[in-house]
């Protein structure tokens, strides 16, 4: 069963019961990828740029696009529309593609009024960028511990358009979005990872998105400022989720929505859980071993498609996704 905040309505979920030990040892980082079902394996970077194509890789840049995202801005944004999952979508299974393993959390550095409830977490945010037709935009993310404390993680279609696409700009992070409000500061995108299968033909398997982001206003980067989930690859299609997002149909897309079930194999190299997070929600994560007390948890996957059940996907991630992570976590 799925619990869905805050009026916590059941909703059936294509899955099993919860797999004890999920979370095994953890495989040494800049583990290589091999070949893997869930799509090309090989990733491609860019830096993050501003609305009139310049880098952003200055102080000065970095104000900039903190500059643009006014409040009359952000309520003007508009989700990404919502994708479709691919049509026989049970022809091709979910497995690992090597060991399991997991990167750890980690809490923020001498920040004691960083708090979170089932009702939020501080490491979950808002994204706001520019598409290539300078359309405001928005998306969900978390942010993720890593070696450089910089990394945001969501959907590969919140940071590049895909097949005939471009990559994004003006991309701007703000953890724990409530109404507008930027208790932890903004985190402006440096640069940004994704699989060449996503763009080249806009591959659902691999719709996943790596960023890293310069330090907030304070100078704080941004595991430092909020904490970070850890990362975990190759595990079990049914384990037990909390998902969160900014879902438009649930008070606008200006406050945090939760649900918590167990995933099922959603074939195509996905799973997916019966959530029913719609536009706004993309790129938001699921996160197994939630703790209440930190709103910290192990990333499993992050929002992407809907079936034509309504339900969510994510993209398995395996041992191409824990190559890409390693990558992009020790870029600053």
């Amino acid at each position: 069963m799925t619990k869905i905040n805050w009026l916590r309505r059941p909703v059936r979920v294509l899955g099993a019961a919860v797999m004890a030990g999920v979370l095994a040892a953890a495989v040494a980082p800049g583990a290589e990828a091999g070949a893997a079902p869930g799509g090309a394996a090989r990733t491609v970077t860019s830096t993050a740029r501003l609305s009139d194509g310049r880098p952003v890789n200055s102080a000065a840049a970095v104000k900039k696009v903190r500059a643009y995202w006014t409040a009359a801005r952000m309520k003007a944004a508009r989700p990404v529309p919502v994708a479709k999952a691919p049509a026989g979508r049970l022809l091709a299974g979910t497995a690992p593609t090597g060991k399991p393993g997991f990167s750890p959390p980690a809490k923020p550095t001498g920040n004691g009024d960083v708090k979170a409830s089932l009702l939020e977490s501080p490491v979950v945010g808002k994204v706001f960028f520019l598409n290539s037709k300078s359309e405001k935009r928005v998306c969900s993310a978390s942010a993720v511990n890593s070696p450089s404390k910089q990394l945001v993680v969501t959907a590969a279609h919140c940071i590049h358009e895909g097949a005939g696409g471009t990559w994004v700009r003006n991309w701007m992070f703000k953890p724990k979005y409530y109404y507008g409000s930027e208790p932890y500061g903004t985190f402006v995108a440096k640069s940004f990872a994704t699989f060449s299968s996503w763009i080249t033909s806009s591959d659902k398997m691999r719709d996943i998105g790596f960023v890293t982001t310069a330090p907030n206003a304070d100078g704080r980067k941004l595991v430092d400022a909020v904490g970070g989930n850890g990362l975990a690859w190759n595990q079990p299609k049914e384990v037990k989720v909390t998902v969160f997002g900014y879902p438009v149909d649930f008070h606008g897309g200006e406050i945090q929505r939760w649900c918590e079930g167990t995933t099922s194999d959603g074939g195509n190299y996905t799973i997916t859980i019966g959530c029913k997070f719609n536009a706004g929600a993309s790129g938001g994560p699921w996160m197994m071993n939630f703790d209440a007390g930190t709103g910290l948890g192990v990333l499993d996957g992050v929002t992407s498609t809907v079936d034509f059940l309504g339900y969510d996907n994510a993209s398995y991630f395996d041992t191409a996704v824990q190559s890409a992570y390693n990558a992009q976590g020790t870029v600053t």
